[in-house]
Parts: structure tokens; C-alpha cells; sequence
């Protein structure tokens, strides 16, 4: 988490903008802290960074012909050099992923602070101290209970029910369906997923949603449930993969990544697999691969050698972009690495 310290410096940078411009990654966490700190500061623009969770040169040239004063990066493992080096106006970086060096940027990663993974909204919203319920959305889509939750629960039994654990609150409660709204409106072209952003801006409390009491509440729900057919025909079919050490679902799919939230499920069914999740396009397999007893950092870094492809992420939840003539080998080396 971060330090008063740091709250305070970031807290300085969102007060002191007026055109700042938000990349953030395409996941409940990454979405839950753009929103956090758009609400704050209720200026600016944000751009969602999907597929490759990595800003280049080219984003440089949205933020110049924006004409932002301020960039903030949220929850994106790799920023460039080159991209810092283009923009020419001040960058700040928050993030929970491997630490890395970059020059003229002022970054925080929870990582650097006794190495904590604390996920990006935790922070945003020690920053904004406002829209809880946003915070945690964020929060439990990266699988983490955060400090706040159980005063939260006391003022909100109806989101939390019964659920205690993190799989109970994501699978067994309303505030996780909440977490599986946010991914799912993330899903789609790019301009039905800034339709979904620009309408969760203004949305003022959870119920507008989950009980669609007003129009933009009806209009998240109803992408959530369009995207959900596909998802719930896709786990159906997961669902029934080989009980392998390593459970490996692969399909096609041209216009939605579903490949996050059936791995997340997956996990929640299969607790003691390794799941690889993957999604067959462009002559790859971009894959989600999940584990509760793994460190799946190491093991993916290992079974990337001698593959065409590259991947990372977090201890129990990883990416990979793996050429199709190469996947049967990467399965293989994954085995090796998780016996």
C-alpha cells in the first residue's frame, strides 16, 4: 500500500491538472481505479489498454494530440521508455506488477513497499477516499480483501451476504457480480467499451446496476447480460475439460476475450489445478493461466524457453501470448515446471 507520504504526492498531482489523460488495464482493477480517480477529479480522459498490457511509442501520440497535462498509468506492467520519453509532460505510474527502471516518471508500486501485492485500486482509493464500493469491486477482481472490507460489509449486508472468503464474495454475492459487470462491459469494440466507462463515471451507487433503477444502470446490465450468453455457453464447454494436473480449455472467438473470467472460474472450481485458458486468434493463443499452489511467475518465465511467445504477470495469475505451433511444447514445459 501506499505511504501517507506518497497519498499525499499523488493526491498534489490530481489536484493539480486540468486536461490529465488515464491509461489503465482492462480488468476490474484497472477499471475500478480509472473510475476512482476520473470521480475525484471529474476531468480528463481515459483510454483503456487492451490485449498487451504494455504502453508504447504509439500511446504517446493519444496523450500528445489530447493535449494532456498529466499522464497517469494505471495498473499496466510495462511502460516504455520511449513512450515517457515522447510525451514531455509529467507521467505517474502506479502499479502492483514486477518492479522495473524507467527515468523520468514518478512511480509507485506496492511491490516496493516490503513487496506487497496490493492491487492499483486499493491505492486509488487510499488517495480519493471516496466510492468504496468501486474500490472493492476493483479489489476482489484481483482476488485481494482489502482493509476497508469488513466496515464495508456492516454498512452493505445486502452486496456481501453471507460470502466470507474471496472465492464466496466473487462466485456467491452481489458485489461479485458486480466484478464480473465491469469485466464484461470491458468486452467488445472499443466503442461499446467507452459507451460502458463514460455511463460507469456517472453511475452514483451499486443498486443502479444490480436492480437497473435507472437508464444508465439498465445500460450496463444489459451489455453484462449479452456478454454473459456467450460466457455461460463457453463454461459449459470448459467445464467439461480433462481433469488433467493442468485443466487446458482452448477456443476461437473473434470478438470477446473470455479468457480472465472462465480461468478465474475455473480456479474457483478446480482449486488444486493449474488452468490455462486459451483463446485462439491472429495464429496465437493468448492465454490466462491461474493457480492457487503455484508461483506461476516463475514457472510461465521457465516455460516460455525456446517458445515463440512472452507472458507474465502475478504469483497465482499469469498472461501468455503463445504461437500456435508452439503451445503443445509450452503445455509440456509448463509440467515440467509445476511438479
Amino acid at each position: 500500500m501506499l505511504t501517507e507520504k506518497q497519498i499525499k504526492q499523488i493526491r498534489d498531482e490530481l489536484d493539480n491538472c486540468k486536461r490529465p489523460i488515464f491509461f489503465f488495464h482492462d480488468d476490474p482493477d484497472g477499471l475500478a481505479s480509472f473510475l476512482l480517480f476520473y470521480r475525484y477529479i471529474k476531468e480528463g480522459r481515459g483510454t483503456v489498454v487492451k490485449a498487451r498490457p504494455v504502453l508504447t511509442e504509439m500511446f504517446a501520440e493519444k496523450a500528445n494530440n489530447y493535449e494532456a497535462d498529466k499522464i497517469f498509468v494505471l495498473d499496466i506492467a510495462n511502460v516504455e521508455q520511449k513512450f515517457i520519453d515522447t510525451v514531455k509532460v509529467p507521467v505517474i505510474w502506479i502499479d502492483h506488477h514486477t518492479p522495473v527502471e524507467r527515468e523520468k516518471v514518478k512511480y509507485y508500486n506496492s511491490r516496493l513497499n516490503k513487496n506487497s501485492n496490493i492491487p492499483v485500486s486499493y491505492m486509488c482509493h487510499q488517495v480519493v477516499k471516496q466510492d468504496e464500493w468501486i474500490a472493492l469491486v476493483g479489489c476482489l477482481g484481483d482476488w485481494y480483501i482489502p482493509s476497508f472490507f469488513k466496515e464495508f460489509a456492516k454498512k452493505n449486508p445486502e452486496l456481501i451476504g453471507k460470502a466470507k472468503k474471496i472465492e464466496e464474495l466473487l462466485f456467491k454475492s452481489p458485489i461479485g457480480k458486480l466484478v464480473k459487470i465491469f469485466s464484461f462491459n470491458l468486452k467488445g469494440t472499443t466503442t461499446d467499451t467507452r459507451t460502458s466507462i463514460k455511463i460507469l463515471t456517472r453511475i452514483e451507487n451499486p443498486e443502479e446496476i444490480l436492480k437497473q433503477t435507472t437508464p444508465k444502470g439498465k445500460k450496463i446490465y444489459k451489455k453484462y447480460e449479452h456478454v454473459n450468453q456467450a460466457y455461460e455457453e463457453l463454461l459449459k464447454k470448459a467445464l467439461k475439460a480433462k481433469k488433467d494436473k493442468i485443466i487446458v480449455f482452448t477456443y476461437s472467438e473473434d470478438k470477446l476475450s473470455l479468457t480472465k473470467d472462465l480461468a478465474n472460474e475455473l480456479m474457483y472450481q478446480f482449486p488444486d489445478k493449474v488452468i490455462v485458458l486459451g483463446r485462439e486468434k491472429s495464429g496465437e493463443y493468448r492465454c490466462s493461466i491461474r493457480s492457487n499452489k503455484i508461483n506461476l511467475t516463475k514457472a510461465v518465465e521457465k516455460a516460455l524457453i525456446g517458445v515463440d511467445g512472452y507472458g507474465g504477470g502475478h504469483e497465482n495469475a499469469c498472461g501468455a501470448a503463445i504461437k500456435k505451433e508452439d503451445f503443445k511444447q509450452f503445455l509440456k514445459n509448463l509440467e515440467k515446471e509445476i511438479k
